[in-house]
């Protein structure tokens, strides 16, 4: 008699399996680019040109600062919010009863602050890339993302097109980087020797790549795909230095890219840094590939904030359809915003990266408490004493960047 624990696996079970690998391969590929291009959007690209322009390769001690934030920023945010399986708010609220919502409030007015951003962006990728009109490019970016928040697999649509929009922006990155020739040894020298430091430079950005609803976009796709718990511990770790490295990589190379331009001295417009360096670097090729490279960056900013705010008012029992209907009312509202806002693009994403920033310790203050002593929220694992210490470090930073900071957001917005 065939003992029933040998017989091997039917063709229709192995399918299964495969489909299911297949899926969660695909669901934390998603979480790792959605928190990678979230981080490289439309305001993170302005913030680099302007910056650049104005430090010249100081500007690297900024991204450095940056990215050794994301890196203690995610790694505590992703394993306890994936260990636990709860959402930021939901996790604030079983910390401190309303503080979860007072984190949702500012989350998501900041989302919204930065999707107007990000819609302006691609309006002026689109304008860059074909020549319509800006409001119209806007528009039909914000449509683009309506479908794929409707259509009937939201979550795995999601999850392809910022994957597929990730790979493109790498490319299109060392493309330009590649092109402009730019100093890397004077660019490596004041990455840790920098000739000018700006706090309200190194906030700005830190709020455009880590703050507010960035911080949470791939830890929150991960819990809305259901990879979370202890058992998801190791792909969880490895997806978020994936991410980071992603996200760094792409910055990085951007910069070098502006740089290339910037120290030719040739004269770039002050309110459109960006554009004026691609096109003195291509010319008319240049001036497009920038278009393509706004566009493309905007339109998964787009996704990532609608996403992350939106799933600031729900919890893991709320419906796909009922998230995806809140997901349209955002985009309709943040659309409407950028059709009748009179700021320029340029000055409302360098202000909502400062807001941002200005967010990110109090939302991280959560993180870290729990992290420390709610080892009942963490499945009972103790959380690394080294990633802890390192938190807490960041927190302190930016906390300090973030009070520093908050002259320079009031003359930017009189400025504005």
């Amino acid at each position: 008699m065939t003992d029933p624990a040998a017989t091997p696996p039917t063709a229709s079970s192995a399918e299964t399996t495969r489909r299911r690998t297949r899926r969660r391969r695909t669901a934390l590929l998603g979480a790792m680019f959605l928190m990678a291009t979230s981080a490289v959007g439309p305001g993170f690209i302005t913030q680099t040109a302007t910056f650049t322009h104005q430090l010249g390769a100081a500007f690297a001690f900024a991204i450095l600062v940056s990215v050794l934030i994301d890196v203690a920023v995610q790694l505590n945010v992703w394993r306890v919010l994936g260990l636990s399986g709860l959402y930021a708010q939901q996790l604030g609220n079983r910390v401190l009863p309303g503080a979860g919502w007072a984190l949702a409030a500012l989350v998501f007015f900041g989302g919204i602050v930065f999707n107007v951003g990000n819609i302006a962006g691609a309006g002026m990728g689109l304008n860059a890339l074909t020549g319509m009109d800006a409001r119209i490019g806007g528009g039909i970016s914000v449509v683009l993302a309506l479908l794929i928040f409707l259509s009937r697999k939201a979550g795995v649509a999601l999850d392809r097109v910022v994957v597929a929009c990730g790979a493109v922006l790498i490319l299109l990155m060392i493309t330009m980087a590649a092109t402009t020739a730019p100093p890397v040894g004077e660019a490596m020298r004041q990455t840790v020797l920098p000739e000018q430091v700006d706090f309200f430079v190194i906030t700005t950005l830190v709020g455009g790549t880590v703050g507010g609803y960035i911080t949470y976009a791939g830890a929150h796709r991960l819990i809305a795909s259901g990879n979370t718990g202890v058992d998801n511990i190791g792909a969880i770790t490895r997806t978020s230095v994936l991410g980071i490295i992603v996200a760094s990589v792409i910055r990085f190379l951007l910069f070098l890219a502006i740089l290339g331009v910037v120290v030719t001295g040739a004269s770039l417009a002050e309110d459109n840094v960006a554009a004026e360096a691609f096109g003195a670097a291509l010319g008319e090729i240049g001036l497009r590939t920038f278009g393509l490279v706004f566009w493309v960056a905007a339109i998964t900013s787009i996704l990532g904030a609608t996403f992350t705010s939106v799933s600031f008012l729900v919890t893991a029992r709320t419906g796909e359809r009922t998230r995806n209907w809140l997901a349209a009312g955002f985009l309709a509202v943040t659309g409407a915003i950028f059709l009748s806002v009179g700021q320029a693009p340029q000055t409302l994403l360098i202000m909502a990266g400062a807001f941002n920033g200005a967010v990110l310790p109090l939302g991280f203050t959560v993180i870290l408490w729990a992290a420390w002593r709610r080892r009942d929220l963490m499945q009972g694992r103790r959380h690394p004493a080294w990633l802890l210490i390192i938190g807490v470090l960041a927190w302190a930073l930016t906390l300090y960047m973030g009070v520093s900071s908050l002259g320079g957001l009031a003359e930017l917005w009189q400025a504005g």
